[in-house]
């Protein structure tokens, strides 16, 4: 049986710079690099396991990436839910998209499998139907959207 912390590994991808060096970063912060990313697009019999070469990389690159994921998740860390709807509110605002989808992008991860009441607690929508009514119309038509979700 496997360890609970190797099931909790993330994929890594190997990079090699010109000189040689080799460096594994997290499969999701490979990703983020559109040359990386372009390699496993153009190449389909890629595999995670397989090296990346970077040619014009003379060096193994700097952790910048990996720095910036762990500051986006710590930036997050022990925000409300009132909180991550006001910095959307004024990422929108003032127009920031990159800062907006990092946001909104946390929000769906936040919502992804929760019941339609969280969700509408979340962001504080009110259900205009009557029990009878959700319960009979909706639920009944929307089946499908009501099943397997986590209750919070």
């Amino acid at each position: 049986m496997a360890s609970s912390s190797s099931l909790t590994q993330e994929k890594k991808i190997t990079l090699k710079a010109a000189d040689g060096k080799l460096i594994e970063v997290e499969e999701a912060v490979a990703m983020e690099m559109e040359t990386v990313k372009s390699f496993f697009v153009d190449n389909d019999n890629a595999t995670n396991d397989m090296v990346v070469q970077l040619q014009n990389v003379s060096r193994t690159p700097p952790p910048p990436v990996e720095e910036v994921k762990a500051f986006d998740a710590l930036f997050l860390e022990n925000k409300s839910n009132d909180q991550l709807n006001e910095m959307i509110m004024v990422a929108n605002f003032l127009n920031t998209k990159d800062l907006l989808d990092f946001l909104i992008d946390a929000t769906a991860k936040l919502i992804k499998d929760n019941t339609v009441e969280y969700d509408g607690e979340f962001f504080e929508i009110k259900n205009d139907y009557a029990p009878e009514e959700e319960d009979a119309e909706i639920r009944a038509e929307y089946n499908w959207v009501f099943e397997g979700l986590d209750k919070d």
